[in-house]
């Protein structure tokens, strides 16, 4: 034996293996059956019906078990885990979270290759003997800690689990997925009960079959069970039937009041109202509560996902917090499944979204749900008001306004919706939600000021969405669409009203519908209502309009305002305030600084720690507590009129 010394000699030598074992075709091809060779999709029916069945009986472990079976015919397969859910708008298919899986033909297990520029795509020889393959494997649930993300976020407890069904099954590559049939079936643990926007075709003991239904209906529609379940009825009079389930940590964690139902009822009254058509058959509102999973909202087309904390109807400055939030997903039905941006519309779930009309698919739903919340009545006009002045004031401290337009954050959303939470001020990360309701309401109170009052943003509703009654066929629209039905509703320049904030970049916030409406944005030392529950919900303080940077109730530094007074002191995210003007730290202690450096020359000294290093840190601000709040101003209230109920 002898080692080879020389690096350049040790190359050749390898090189000259290499070439002697596999000529140049032969190892290029086999680079492409494993490297992008994926067959496109094509629109015609899939031969065969897909079946899964998700055993669910170990949920409470965080296990999901799939046993699914695809028809093929012989030859080379292509098999997809969905990779772009639609409404996450990111590629965030939690494929990390499979494992185990094993396919099968005729009970013999084959060999399979994940696709090297696609780790959504695995590559499989089906036998000539085969009809159909076997596939078992596991989706193991985040826990609590390990995901930041919808379907990569924690969505189990002992006591329910929520489910997405594009977790727990791969499709054959090579059609649109909605000419893609499959048959889901699920095992409840003993005694569990269960909502899901599918059709129920039998049910054996804890087993629960469905209907077949397509791969993309499939996909978007979820399942939510646990020991601890409520249904009730919302079906407004004459409309489609409508039901909120709910599942929770606790028996009374899932009962609502009389008022909160006759509350609950009336948002799909007017939300209804304000279409003037439904696409759904039916629709099921799909309520986790729990402290042991995540917190967030995704709109499907019959049903939503929505995770709110265990004490939502029992708390009520939690329930006021995140009463918008079911809103928020019910409109999506319209905007966003219903119709949808074309660039968001793609034949499977693999092929890549793009964002750029976000601020209308979320920033127009985000206006809508504030608005349908108040009209509900589970917001009276003053929420209302407070939640905008909230939203208005955090966007005029928007300091990443300088460099990122609202165009860019719709762009850029699949790099930064899952980004950090430090830095938001400057990175802006998805403020077309925020923004895009101040742009809307800016639109619907031009389109009042402009019509005398005969017309509003409700008649763009019912002009872009009042098409089709029952219909869930999804229609897509363009830039172009929503400008030309701006224009029936109010002729007007809309093209360039939109671009002249979209596009722009500087120090001012560019839409000003809150001046139009009849009020103006003022800040003083009282927390508005909204912000002080907020304060007491997320345990911190936030301080981003005076001293700049927001703290957690232990003095982790959250986020701190470019270029603002804590920043030009030499803080930044992450950081841990230690002390304040030589005392333990407390948030009433920095409140207290705040307000006493008001009428001192002194700055504010605060000692921090950064890792295991630390240093004292001298803030000269002395302009006290500042807070948002909407006052009157001169001319009509057209924001009272914009949240008042419709009653036709």
């Amino acid at each position: 034996m002898f080692e080879v010394k020389s690096k350049a000699l040790r190359l050749s030598l390898i090189a000259a293996a290499v070439t002697a074992a596999c000529s140049l075709p032969v190892c290029a091809a086999a680079q492409a059956e494993f490297s992008g060779n994926v067959p496109a999709p094509v629109d015609q029916p899939y031969s065969g019906t897909l079946t899964v069945n998700v055993d669910l009986t170990d949920a409470g472990k965080r296990i999901f078990r799939s046993h699914e079976t695809v028809p093929v015919k012989p030859g080379a397969l292509t098999l997809f885990y969905p990779k772009w859910i639609p409404g996450e708008h990111a590629p965030s298919g939690p494929v990390a979270n499979v494992s185990g899986l094993i396919i099968r033909a005729n009970g013999k297990q084959l060999p399979w290759r994940r696709d090297l520029r696609d780790m959504y795509a695995i590559h499989v020889d089906v036998p000539q003997d085969a009809s159909q393959l076997d596939l078992d494997f596991q989706f193991l649930s985040p826990g609590e800690g390990e995901g930041s993300n919808f379907g990569a976020s924690v969505s189990t407890s002992p006591d329910l689990v929520d489910m997405e069904f594009n977790q727990v099954a791969f499709y054959p590559a090579g059609y649109y997925t909605r000419q893609i049939q499959i048959q889901p079936s699920v095992q409840l643990p003993q005694g569990w009960k269960f909502g899901s926007a599918l059709s129920v075709d039998g049910q054996s003991g804890n087993t629960i079959r469905f209907k077949p239904l397509s791969f993309n209906n499939f996909v978007d529609s979820p399942l939510i069970a646990g020991a601890n379940f409520n249904r009730v009825e919302l079906t407004p009079k004459g409309g489609a039937p409508v039901y909120l389930n709910v599942v929770g940590d606790g028996a009374k964690d899932v009962k609502l009041t009389d008022k909160q139902l006759e509350q609950q009822r009336n948002v799909v009254t007017q939300t209804n109202l304000l279409f003037g058509a439904h696409h759904y058959d039916h629709y099921d509102f799909l309520l986790t509560l729990s402290d042991h999973t995540g917190h967030f909202g995704l709109e499907h087309h019959q049903s939503s996902d929505d995770r709110l904390p265990a004490n939502f109807f029992t708390d009520d400055d939690m329930h006021r917090v995140a009463a918008s939030l079911m809103p928020h997903e019910f409109v999506h039905s319209w905007n966003g499944k219903f119709r949808r941006p074309a660039d968001l519309w793609t034949p499977n779930f693999n092929q890549p979204m793009q964002d750029d009309l976000l601020w209308v698919y979320e920033g127009l739903t985000d206006y809508w749900c504030g608005i349908l919340t108040a009209r509900a009545g589970l917001w009276t006009p003053e929420q209302y008001r407070d939640s905008i002045a909230n939203i208005a004031g955090e966007m005029t401290y928007r300091t990443g306004r300088a460099w990122r337009s609202l165009q860019d954050t719709a762009d850029a959303a699949p790099l930064t919706y899952y980004g950090s939470e430090s830095w938001i001020n400057w990175v802006r990360d998805t403020d077309f939600y925020p923004e895009g309701q101040l742009l809307w309401l800016d639109v619907d109170t031009k389109i009042r000021e402009l019509s005398n009052g005969k017309h509003s943003l409700d008649d763009f509703a019912h002009a872009f969405y009042g098409m089709d009654n029952g219909s869930y066929v999804t229609k897509t629209y363009t830039f172009d669409d929503v400008i030309n039905t701006l224009n029936q509703v109010q002729p007007f320049d809309w093209a360039k009203f939109l671009r002249d904030r979209l596009d722009y970049t500087g120090a001012q916030l560019p839409e000003h519908g809150i001046e139009r409406g009849g009020w103006k944005l003022v800040f003083n030392d009282t927390p508005n209502a909204e912000e002080k529950a907020w304060e007491g919900i997320r345990h911190g303080l936030s301080l981003a309009y005076s001293l700049g940077l927001t703290v957690s109730q232990k003095g982790h530094i959250r986020d701190v305002q470019w270029n603002g007074p804590a920043f030009k002191a030499g803080l930044v995210p992450n950081l841990t305030i230690v002390a304040v003007n030589g005392r333990d730290f407390s948030t009433d202690a920095l409140k207290d600084a705040v307000t006493a450096a008001k009428t001192s020359q002194a700055p504010i000294e605060l000692l921090v720690k950064n890792v295991d290093v630390y240093s004292t840190v001298k803030v000269d601000y002395h302009e006290g507590l500042r807070y948002p709040h909407l006052v009157r101003a001169d001319g009509k209230d057209l924001i009272g009129a914009i949240v008042a109920p419709r009653t036709k």
